[in-house]
């Protein structure tokens, strides 16, 4: 029997969104995987490094992933959950979880790392990041490209404006790492679909991803809700597609 709009709804207000894993909606919602997988990639060059950073590693869930850590490994990350998540799960791996704001300057002296990663960072600060960077040392991160998701974000927030959709382009973030004396050796892009099989789906994701819909919450958009609940009821899955860029940039050798 089809659960109800209520209980799908108070179910998905009411559980935990802490951290940076989604396994909850394992079964009421699938995303399409970028076919580079960033988690192998990631946990391959940490295995041939002596120094790492991860930035903006949220609950800590992708870097705790890979399999051999550097022997010194350092990750970023501001949210204060997170913060406690990510330590948690990252110290007996021997990294060292540093509370940071998402802006410059890293609180690293020049030169410091071989390798700097991250998996869907808000905004990379590219002069900062080539300047934790050794000679020769490599930035790989997975972003979150143009107009991701926003079937979702327009159901709710109606038609965003044409620079909403040109923002996070991947041209974009080549000419600013460029900019910062960088060179991009890499630089790949896929749309992948995405289906929510129930409104609560819908519910928990909007809670967790806080920048999709602003300030969202069951009450200020219930009436919404309810409409969504009766068209997948209707129709089948919600479908929007999501956005994924591959980034790697390198320093020079001779600084």
């Amino acid at each position: 029997m089809p659960r109800r709009f209520d209980e799908l709804v108070a179910e998905a207000d009411s559980v935990s969104v802490d951290g940076w894993d989604f396994s909850w909606l394992d079964g009421r919602a699938t995303e399409q995987r970028p076919s580079w997988g960033y988690q192998r990639l990631m946990g391959e060059r940490l295995a041939t490094v002596d120094a790492a950073l991860d930035i903006q590693t949220g609950g800590g869930e992708v870097l705790a992933g890979a399999p051999t850590m550097p022997p010194v490994m350092a990750a970023t990350e501001s949210w204060p959950p997170n913060v406690a998540k990510a330590t948690a799960l990252l110290r007996p791996r021997g990294v060292v979880v540093v509370a940071d704001e998402d802006e410059p300057p890293l609180p690293f002296a020049d030169g410091t790392f071989d390798l700097v990663t991250s998996r869907h960072p808000v905004k990379a600060w590219w002069s900062d990041i080539a300047r934790v960077l050794r000679p020769g040392g490599t930035y790989l991160s997975q972003h979150v490209g143009p107009a991701s998701v926003f079937e979702l974000c327009e159901y709710f927030l109606g038609p965003l404006p044409a620079e909403n959709h040109r923002a996070r382009h991947p041209d974009d973030a080549r000419a600013d790492a460029q900019a910062a004396g960088l060179e991009v050796v890499d630089l790949r892009a896929e749309s992948l679909r995405m289906e929510f099989f129930d409104v609560g789906a819908v519910t928990y994701f909007l809670r967790k991803v806080i920048w999709m819909v602003p300030g969202f919450t069951v009450e200020r958009y219930r009436d919404r809700l309810r409409e969504m609940h009766e068209q997948i009821e209707r129709e089948g899955p919600f479908v929007a597609h999501s956005t994924r860029f591959l980034i790697e940039a390198r320093t020079s050798v001779l600084q």
